[in-house]
């Protein structure tokens, strides 16, 4: 006998795992619609050419790579953006610009399991290309915010920096060759602290004391929006790299006040670089405030010159990735799933083994309203019924003998609070209706 197993990082889902992250999908999709985002998919593998050097060393090692039984070298994506940026580069023709995108799909990476992170999990991507105009990044943050609202939060912090400013520092401190290596330090601030951080440059990019205290001290800037921005504007002035960045940032901040997001759910984090080599611009890391040691659960940013590595076409791009698993690990965790095992909100219990025509009839009454039902598929014992309607977590169960048939109604069970109301069949939908808005 073969012992039935998963791999390290990798899961089976129960329905009562998979219906709430369906529901968070179909929550991310309905967002990114409303703003025009239209879907696209592409393949698990590619080319290992198209991936590689991409996300930088660290991603490059945790590929899942290797040759096919054609011999060619291939690697599953570790991301969605860098094979958008080879799918844009290849039919830009045909789609036109700006174009925007999301994509829902899954993705692996060879890394150290931990909590809410896996070597399988899926990202809800969001993406607008073919355009550099600071309108693109602002809509971004915008969509962050409303996403996050109709999931149903309201304790949470979109986080917001720019690689420019990061870059014109640098380039200012004599460390611009020695960029990359600094950022993916300083992308570990919040991990391991300022003293490491300031290690790890120095043995990374040879840099002097006072060139790490001035990137530490930039980067652990604090106060308002408006405090920090003014120190960003003083730290790169003479830079014209870190000045645009500096002007984008107050762009990005004022839009997104004068459009109604709040000023506490929008902060200025001068210490978030993103440890992926291809962002260029405005990076976002989106935080719940009740549980912020989960890390973050929506990333992204600009990204202007990733698709020039396909075409000589011009494909600036920006945009951003809600952590799926991650963020059901943190409303797990908050309590904010609920527990069932079905999708349906009702039963209809099989009492009578003559009257299967009735239930399936008032099961359709019930689905046309637009009410999931499901009819049990056995005349057993009633009690028996509710027992598998309780575990599968029914909000309701419709009981109907012979007696109640006949005089055309229909007990309607409320699950939750175990009191039942007899109930005209063709009311039944609404009585339902009633008992869900109650929730």
């Amino acid at each position: 006998m073969i012992e039935p197993r998963t791999l390290k990082g990798f899961r089976d889902f129960l329905p009562a795992a998979m219906i709430p992250r369906e529901r968070l999908i179909d929550t991310a999709r309905r967002v990114y619609r409303s703003y025009g985002f239209a879907p696209i998919d592409t393949p698990a593998l590619e080319y290992t050419e198209i991936l590689l050097g991409k996300g930088g060393a660290e991603t490059d090692k945790q590929m899942f790579r290797f040759h096919d039984s054609g011999g060619r070298d291939v690697a599953m994506r570790f991301d969605l953006t860098v094979p958008l940026a080879r799918f844009v580069a290849q039919h830009a023709a045909e789609l036109g610009m700006p174009f925007k995108r999301y994509h829902i799909a899954t993705v692996w990476r060879g890394e150290n399991t931990q909590r809410g992170r896996y070597r399988e999990f899926m990202q809800c991507d969001f993406d607008t290309i073919g355009t550099r105009s600071i309108a693109s990044d602002i809509e971004t943050t915008l969509v962050v915010h409303e996403l996050f609202l109709a999931i149903g939060f309201t304790d949470f912090e979109i986080h917001i920096n720019n690689r420019k400013v990061l870059t014109g520092l640098l380039d200012k401190l004599g460390l611009g060759d020695k960029a990359t290596l600094v950022l993916r330090a300083l992308d570990k601030l919040a991990k391991i602290g300022a003293a490491k951080v300031g290690e790890e440059i120095v043995a990374t990019t040879g840099a002097t004391s006072a060139q790490v205290d001035a990137v530490l001290g930039f980067a652990t800037l604090a106060g308002t929006n408006d405090a920090i921005l003014d120190g960003v504007a003083k730290a790169v002035a003479g830079n014209a790299r870190g000045e645009e960045g500096a002007a984008d940032l107050r762009a990005v901040l004022s839009a997104c006040a004068a459009a109604g997001v709040p000023a506490d759910r929008l902060k200025l984090d001068v210490a978030i670089a993103r440890g992926l080599d291809y962002y260029t611009g405005t990076i976002y890391e989106t935080f719940l405030t009740k549980l912020s040691s989960i890390g973050s659960v929506c990333s992204g940013g600009r990204y202007d010159n990733l698709a020039g590595l396909y075409t000589k076409q011009e494909l600036p791009g920006v945009g951003a990735s809600l952590g799926l698993d991650r963020l059901l690990t943190a409303m797990e965790e908050l309590g904010m799933l609920p527990k069932a095992a079905t999708p349906a909100e009702a039963l209809v219990a099989y009492f009578d083994a003559e009257r299967l025509h009735d239930y399936l009839a008032l099961a359709a009454l019930v689905r046309k309203s637009g009410i999931g039902v499901e009819v049990y598929p056995e005349p057993k014992k009633l009690g028996q019924q509710l027992k598998y309607a309780d575990h599968r977590g029914f909000r309701v169960a419709l009981i109907a003998g012979s007696n109640e048939l006949a005089a055309g109604q229909c007990q309607v069970k409320d699950l939750k609070s175990g009191t039942s109301e007899a109930v005209a069949l063709a009311d039944v939908p609404a009585a339902i209706a009633r008992l869900l808005a109650e929730g």
